[in-house]
Formats: C-alpha cells, sequence, structure tokens
C-alpha cells in the first residue's frame, strides 16, 4: 500500500496476549504505525487525546459500555475511525450488520486479513475527512455568492462564546460533540462575516457585542 504518511494506530484491549499479537502484527507493516498500546478505558481516552490516532482498535469490554456509546466517547477527543475487536450479534446469535460500524472477529481471519481491515478503516476515515473538505469548500463557494453581514447563526454563536472564552478548537469541539474540522468551518465563517482576521480581535468583538463577558477582579 503506497502512501506518504503511516497509519497510525492505539491498540486498546484488555487481553495483554491478544493485545501483544495484534502488536506484533502490525508492527511488521511497513505503512502502520502503533503510537499507543493500553489495557484500560482510561488509558485508552488519554493516548487517544495525546496521540490523535488515524484508528482506534478497540474492544468494546474496555469502556464496558454499548457499541454506539463507546464510540461516540472515542471521538468527542478525536475525529478517528474505530474498529471494533469481535462482532456484534442479534439475539439469535448471529452477526449484525451495520454499515456504519467496522468490527472484525479475531478468532476467524488471518493476520493479512487483519492488516487489510485496519487499512479499510482508515480509508473510511480518509473518505470521511475528504467528504467534509468538499462540503466546506462547496459552502465557502456558496458564500463568496451571497451578500455580506448575514446573521450568526446559534451554532456560530456557541463557537464564538467558547473560543473567545479561551477555549481550543479540539475543547471546543468536544464540549459541542462536534469534529475539530467542523468547528473550523463555524469559526471561518464567523471571522469572514464579522471581517476579523485573528483570535485577539474575535475576542474584542465578543466582549463588546456582550457575548462574554469581561472578567472583573473580586
Amino acid at each position: 500500500m503506497a502512501t506518504d504518511r503511516k497509519i497510525r494506530c492505539v491498540l486498546a484491549v484488555d487481553h495483554l496476549l491478544l493485545r501483544e499479537g495484534l502488536l506484533r502484527l502490525l508492527q511488521d507493516e511497513s505503512d502502520i504505525e502503533v503510537v499507543s498500546e493500553v489495557g484500560t478505558g482510561g488509558d485508552a481516552l488519554q493516548a487517544i487525546s495525546d496521540q490523535g490516532p488515524d484508528v482506534v482498535i478497540v474492544d468494546p469490554e474496555v469502556f464496558a459500555l454499548p457499541r454506539d456509546e463507546t464510540e461516540k466517547l472515542i471521538r468527542q477527543n478525536s475525529d478517528t475511525q474505530v474498529l471494533f475487536l469481535g462482532v456484534r450479534k442479534d439475539n439469535t446469535g448471529e452477526r449484525e450488520e451495520r454499515p456504519s460500524e467496522i468490527s472484525f472477529d479475531a478468532r476467524r481471519i488471518s493476520a493479512r486479513q487483519f492488516v487489510e481491515i485496519v487499512r479499510k478503516a482508515y480509508q473510511t476515515k480518509s473518505v470521511r475527512d475528504d467528504l467534509a473538505l468538499r462540503q466546506l469548500a462547496e459552502v465557502e463557494a456558496a458564500d463568496a455568492t451571497k451578500p455580506k453581514g448575514r446573521p450568526i447563526t446559534v451554532r456560530e454563536r456557541q463557537v464564538l462564546k467558547l473560543l473567545a472564552e479561551g477555549r481550543t478548537v479540539r475543547a471546543a469541539a468536544a464540549i459541542l460533540k462536534l469534529s475539530a474540522k467542523t468547528v473550523d468551518a463555524h469559526k471561518f465563517n464567523l471571522m469572514r462575516k464579522l471581517g476579523i482576521h485573528n483570535k485577539a480581535e474575535l475576542v474584542m468583538w465578543a466582549i463588546q457585542k456582550r457575548v462574554v463577558k469581561v472578567p472583573t477582579n473580586s
């Protein structure tokens, strides 16, 4: 697989022997790098926040939560693709297909298949990111043909308030349960609407319009 950069992975698996086995498989691939391998939910979230991986390979048991909640929790702090260890089963014990979910059964696949699934997960993330960028470009192109002075949306005001309070884009994204790319898009639109060129001017505007309060000494 030709690529300009390695696929950065976090392994979040509580079974030590299995985790070490998966680690060794991935270490043999020139286009994949395991940036962290952990066995608890807390350590997993810390690693994801610190490393910003492309793919998180996670055993749902690590978080002791339903898969949907596990994925939501992981993506609060990182725009990463989640690859679940073990397939979801329905009440009859049959595999339940969920188009949005990527998973694998370590008991039924080969080492080569596992590596290809990791690559598939990364490609899915790349497609998602590319789509977000295309959508943003379309919005920007449409905005260029519209008159200036349009009102600030509710979401833009939420982003403005958090940024003016000193939050980073990533922190604001976590609070609003959005991706960092989406918050960046709102920030970009805000600055263009207001004719502002940097964060300092954004903060001053927010204070002047009483979006945030001026700190006072008690």
